[in-house]
């Protein structure tokens, strides 16, 4: 019984176990848990984040679907190794967004804490990092109008259906044009015409 009275320190814990005023809260509250705003523009790729111990098993399809919902916005998978990838994102928020997605199997955080190897992977592969941009609306006019013209035949295409898509191609050039002027006008500061 004396020994077990004996503390580290040879502080008998009798003394301790009396002094309860100083027991430690804790440092970190686990259940209340949120992810730390993390300033992306220290970091060299703030629009590449690490996707980290998940399965070996893995595919890029099954991480693909872990991000669905970003691949509108525009997203790419570069692997590192079995259980490390990069995600590539179209911009530093959207990035910032996806260190939010909880996940079972797959583990998310910033290009700045990743691990030696993604980081080397992330300089050594520079220019394929570049931020994801979505695909511009495109139209097969272009083609079929040079591939009827090659072969010297006749198009099968109706009229209707050639004046659709001449008026959409109409809209989407007039659409870039208006977002153009758009920019020009918010970068010169002038006003907004509503359109």
């Amino acid at each position: 019984w004396e020994a077990a009275e004996e503390a580290v320190g040879g502080v008998p814990l009798s003394v301790n176990m009396k002094d309860k005023e100083n027991i430690q809260e804790p440092r970190f509250d686990y259940y209340n848990h949120e992810v730390p705003d993390i300033d992306l523009s220290e970091c060299e790729f703030p629009h590449v984040i690490e996707i980290y111990d998940f399965p070996q098993e893995f595919r890029t399809e099954d991480l693909l679907r872990v991000f669905c919902s970003y691949q509108k916005k525009g997203f790419d998978i570069k692997w590192v190794d079995d259980t490390h990838a990069l995600g590539v994102f179209s911009s530093p928020i959207t990035a910032r967004d996806a260190l939010s997605i909880k996940h079972a199997m797959v583990k998310i955080r910033p290009l700045s804490q990743a691990t030696r190897a993604a980081k080397a992977k992330a300089r050594a592969y520079a220019e394929f990092l570049q931020p994801v941009k979505e695909r511009p609306e495109t139209s097969a006019a272009l083609a079929r109008r040079l591939v009827v013209s090659a072969l010297g035949v006749r198009s099968r295409q109706s009229k209707t259906e050639r004046e659709a898509e001449l008026k959409k191609l109409q809209e989407a050039r007039e659409r870039k044009r208006l977002e153009a002027k758009q920019r020009e006008d918010i970068w010169e500061g002038r006003e907004q015409s509503v359109v």
